[in-house]
């Protein structure tokens, strides 16, 4: 990001959590009023004003199906309508990013091998690069050899959901291309299974990415966006107490994309389906709005932008 580093001292919020002198320092920054992601050579987003992210799934075993997923059907009778309809249609309901993803990581799922998911990704990228050379897209993957090949085809951000524990090349391929990332905090990733016996609090989650923030810029990896993983290894009060608490991750002055798209969180406790809860999924993203989030990770575009501009206007007023 385009910003100038110093060195703050007076951060009494964070050191309600670390000790003085127990973090470095020159990752916090000043970013003189903006948040600017550098998505190409010559091309900044400006992420002070909240963006939208559109989940566009190649996957056919994605928790929830939407007008924006599941096109793999399509794919092998060799459809290309429904993907650059869907694409077509995220874009006009003002979709900022594309998120194009061809492994399920939902819970409690098996990913498919890295040839099948390139597979998949690599008719997909194609596509919507031929189609719409300038869009914004994002790759989610936790391997680093098929983040290497999507950023090969015009990608321009790599989304993974392991946080870099899965494929160790993952941080050097980002670095090495100089293309934005998305840090995820997915502890059931990181484990290969459920979580057992763990409770998040928040300063574990600013822990954690206060040492991966640091080891990636020492790296040459500029552009991070910090994503908490809501649902990913965290038990219901997990989800909503860092929902409840994450505008204390502004003091990493890194955005923050929140993705709690119809996501069990939510369907859970009200005792109902994925496809029942937006309404739910609105509430919970103004909330996120509220405390800071940069990025909505999202199924249903034109309800996130609508809440964006409600509470833009709010404030505003």
């Amino acid at each position: 990001m385009s910003k100038k580093c110093i060195k703050d001292k007076k951060r009494p919020l964070f050191h309600t959590f670390w000790p003085k002198n127990s973090y470095n320092q020159q990752i916090f920054c000043t970013f003189a009023g903006q948040m600017l992601l550098k998505v190409q050579d010559s091309r900044l987003m400006d992420l002070s004003l909240p963006r939208v992210m559109a989940i566009i799934n190649v996957s056919p075993d994605s928790f929830y199906t939407s007008v924006y997923e599941n096109v793999e059907a399509t794919r092998r009778l060799g459809d290309e309508v429904v993907l650059l309809d869907a694409v077509q249609r995220a874009l006009d309901e003002g979709a900022d990013i594309l998120d194009i993803g061809a492994c399920s990581t939902r819970p409690g799922s098996t990913p498919v091998d890295a040839a099948v998911e390139w597979e998949r990704l690599e008719w997909a990228l194609k596509l919507v690069r031929s189609h719409f050379p300038d869009a914004v897209v994002s790759v989610d993957t936790f391997r680093a050899d098929v983040a290497e090949k999507a950023i090969g085809l015009g990608v321009n951000i790599i989304n993974d959901v392991s946080g870099g524990d899965v494929d160790a090349r993952m941080w050097d391929v980002v670095a090495k291309h100089d293309v934005p990332y998305i840090l995820t905090l997915a502890q059931e990733l990181r484990k290969g299974g459920e979580k057992e016996g763990y409770d998040y609090t928040m300063s574990e989650v600013l822990r954690f990415f206060e040492e991966r923030l640091d080891r990636l810029h020492r790296m040459g990896v500029k552009d991070v966006v910090l994503d908490p993983g809501f649902g990913f290894g965290k038990t219901l009060e997990d989800n909503y107490t860092i929902l409840r608490e994450m505008e204390v991750l502004k003091v990493l002055h890194a955005p923050v994309l929140v993705g709690v798209s119809r996501k069990s969180m939510l369907y859970k406790p009200l005792g109902l389906e994925s496809k029942d809860v937006l309404p739910a999924t609105i509430a919970a993203q103004v909330m996120a709005l509220e405390r800071g989030a940069n990025i909505l990770r999202v199924h249903d575009v034109a309800a996130a932008k609508q809440a964006i501009q409600i509470v833009q206007l709010t404030h505003k007023n």
